[in-house]
């Protein structure tokens, strides 16, 4: 937590934070879905140059800032690899405490870029706050939406709508019989 938030406070006194944020998104994303990061990362047969490349690569490529490239070399010169996922997703959660954006996650049955930016601006209309979400497509949930959000629920789906009518039929027949 210490280097995370010393990442932030100084990607913040550079005025990167928003740059670095993302660059360590993609770079915890890229721990989800590449499994051999970690291990390549961790491994002590590989310098520390081979390992900077590799996150830097992983955190967008060329393109990543000063700020970030001196933080990996800070990690890597400390030996506290290990921690540099958990470092990553403790920046997320500071930037976002600090920034004031909710994250959520939107599920519908096809895209609609419109639905996801009408909720966008309602729901951050009501909290007062940034709202983030991560749209996703499931074509099992036949139509309308499932809405994430601080916990909370909202189950909008024509699938669930089908659901509870079927509970409803069922609880009356049993009445019946």
């Amino acid at each position: 937590m210490r280097y995370a938030k010393a990442l932030l406070a100084y990607a913040d006194a550079q005025g990167k934070e928003d740059q670095v944020y993302e660059e360590v998104k993609t770079l915890a994303d890229h721990y989800v879905t590449v499994p051999g990061l970690r291990r390549a990362v961790e491994n002590p047969v590989l310098d520390i140059e081979t390992k900077l490349q590799l996150l830097q690569e992983a955190a967008g490529g060329k393109d990543v800032s000063e700020e970030l490239k001196r933080f990996f070399r800070l990690v890597l010169e400390a030996k506290r690899e290990k921690f540099l996922q958990f470092m990553t997703w403790s920046y997320i959660d500071l930037y976002r405490e600090e920034k004031h954006i909710l994250i959520g996650k939107l599920t519908t049955a096809v895209p609609s870029e419109r639905l996801v930016q009408h909720l966008v601006e309602l729901i951050g209309a009501r909290t007062h706050e940034n709202v983030e979400l991560d749209a996703r497509i499931d074509p099992n949930i036949i139509g309308g939406y499932i809405i994430e959000l601080s916990g909370f629920r909202l189950d909008a789906s024509v699938a669930n709508q089908l659901k509870r009518v079927k509970q409803q039929f069922i609880a009356r027949n049993r009445r019946i019989v």
